[in-house]
C-alpha cells in the first residue's frame, strides 16, 4: 500500500513538473487554458506505475473497436453518508475563462452552478459534498486545484463549465452599449472525459449516467466536437446517445487521484442559450440531473429518467442575466480564502510555491 501510495504521489508530482514548464498562450480566447501540448506530453509525462493501472481497462481502451454507447453503463457500490464528491469551480476569480455574449465573465456562471449542484447533492443524502473553489491565474491555479481535491481525500471529482467557440467562429455585436462577442451556431451541453485518468472506467461509467439525465429532460448535447472543422478542438466521441467525449489532455481530468469528469452545462456564447443557462431553472434542471446520475452511479436508487419539461426551463428576459452577475459577486471571497476549499477542513497542502511557476 505504501509503494501504490508512493507511486501515485510520483506520477502528481510529475504532472505539476509538466505544468510548471507548460507555456501558455494568452492570445486565445477559447477557454481551456489548461490543455497540453500533445507533443510535449508524450516527451514530458512519466509512465503510469505498473500497480496503479487497471489491465482490463486499458486493454479495452486501447482496442478502440467499440463506442461506449453500445454498452450499458457499470455499475458501482458506496455509501452516500460517507461517499465525498469534489465538485470543482471551473477557472477562477482572476482568469475568469469564455466570456460570454452579454460580457458575463464564466466564472461566475460556474460558480452559481456549481453551488445549486452542492446544495442539491447535500440535500439529497451525499452530506460529504464539497465545494472546490480556487484561486490564481490559470496556470498556477491548475497544479492547486489538483492538490486541493487530492488533499480533501474526495471519492469523485465533477468540474463543471460552461461552453464558449474558438475565435474564428466569433460574430461581433453591441450589448447595452458595449462591444461584445457571439455565436449562435453552436449549442448543447457535453460531458467529458480523459483516458489517461487512473480510473477511467469509474470516470466513464458516471459520465455516460449524467449524458443520459441531461438528455432525458430534453436537452441536446454539443456535435460539433465530432466535426473536422474544429482543428484542434476535435474530440473522440465515446458514446454517441449522450455527448460523452473523450478529452485526454486536460490536467483536471487526467492528474486526480480519483475518478474525474467534466461538465459544459452548455454554450453561454450562443445568445438564446446564454439567456437559458442564466436562469434559476436551468441550474436546478442539471442539479437534478447530477444528483440522480450520482444516486444511480452509486448504486442506493436506480431512479427512473426524469421526465424532460415541455419546451425546457423557461426563458428569461435579457435583463434575466443581471441576477446571476450580482449573485456571483456576492458569493466569491478574497483570492487567500479561495486557495482552500470551502466547507471543509483539508490536510497541509503544499505551498503554492511549490506548485507555481516563478512570477
Amino acid at each position: 500500500m505504501t509503494n501504490l501510495r508512493l507511486a501515485r504521489c510520483s506520477r502528481v508530482a510529475a504532472g505539476v513538473v509538466a505544468l510548471m514548464i507548460l507555456p501558455v498562450d494568452a492570445g486565445h480566447a477559447f477557454h481551456w487554458p489548461w490543455q497540453k501540448d500533445k507533443q510535449n506530453e508524450a516527451a514530458k509525462a512519466s509512465p503510469k506505475p505498473a500497480a496503479s493501472q487497471k489491465p482490463a481497462v486499458a486493454e479495452k481502451r486501447g482496442a478502440g473497436k467499440k463506442l461506449a454507447s453500445d454498452e450499458e453503463p457499470v455499475g458501482f457500490k458506496c455509501d452516500p453518508t460517507t461517499f465525498r464528491i469534489i465538485v470543482d469551480v471551473g477557472h477562477t476569480a482572476e482568469s475568469d475563462g469564455a466570456m460570454s455574449a452579454r460580457n458575463v465573465p464564466e466564472f461566475q456562471f460556474n460558480l452559481s452552478l456549481a453551488k445549486r449542484v452542492v446544495d442539491e447533492l447535500k440535500s439529497n443524502g451525499f452530506p460529504e459534498t464539497k465545494l472546490l473553489v480556487t484561486a490564481g491565474k490559470a496556470r498556477p491555479s491548475l497544479g492547486r486545484r489538483v492538490a486541493a481535491a487530492d488533499a480533501l481525500k474526495g471519492n469523485f471529482l465533477l468540474s463543471i463549465h460552461h461552453d464558449s467557440v474558438p475565435d474564428k467562429f466569433m460574430e461581433n455585436w453591441t450589448f447595452e452599449g458595449k462591444p461584445s462577442h457571439f455565436s449562435d451556431r453552436f449549442s448543447g451541453y457535453s460531458v467529458f472525459v480523459s483516458r489517461s485518468n487512473e480510473d477511467f472506467k469509474t470516470s466513464l461509467a458516471f459520465a455516460r449516467l449524467l449524458g443520459r439525465q441531461m438528455k432525458a429532460q430534453g436537452l441536446q448535447y454539443a456535435t460539433q466536437y465530432t466535426q473536422a472543422f474544429m482543428g484542434r478542438y476535435q474530440f473522440d466521441l465515446l458514446d454517441k446517445d449522450v455527448g460523452v467525449y473523450a478529452h485526454d489532455q486536460l490536467i483536471v481530468l487526467m492528474y486526480p487521484q480519483m475518478p474525474a469528469v467534466l461538465l459544459e452545462a452548455g454554450s453561454i456564447i450562443n445568445r438564446d442559450e446564454e439567456l437559458r443557462m442564466a436562469s434559476a431553472e436551468r441550474r436546478a434542471i442539471i442539479a437534478k440531473a447530477v444528483t440522480s446520475a450520482m444516486k444511480q452511479f452509486c448504486g442506493v436508487a436506480t431512479p427512473p429518467l426524469l421526465e424532460a419539461k415541455q419546451g425546457g426551463a423557461p426563458t428569461p428576459t435579457q435583463p434575466g442575466i443581471a441576477p446571476i452577475l450580482s449573485a456571483a459577486k456576492a458569493e466569491v471571497v478574497s483570492p487567500a480564502a479561495t486557495d482552500k476549499p470551502q466547507d471543509a477542513a483539508p490536510p497541509a497542502q503544499p505551498e503554492a510555491s511549490s506548485l507555481s511557476p516563478p512570477k
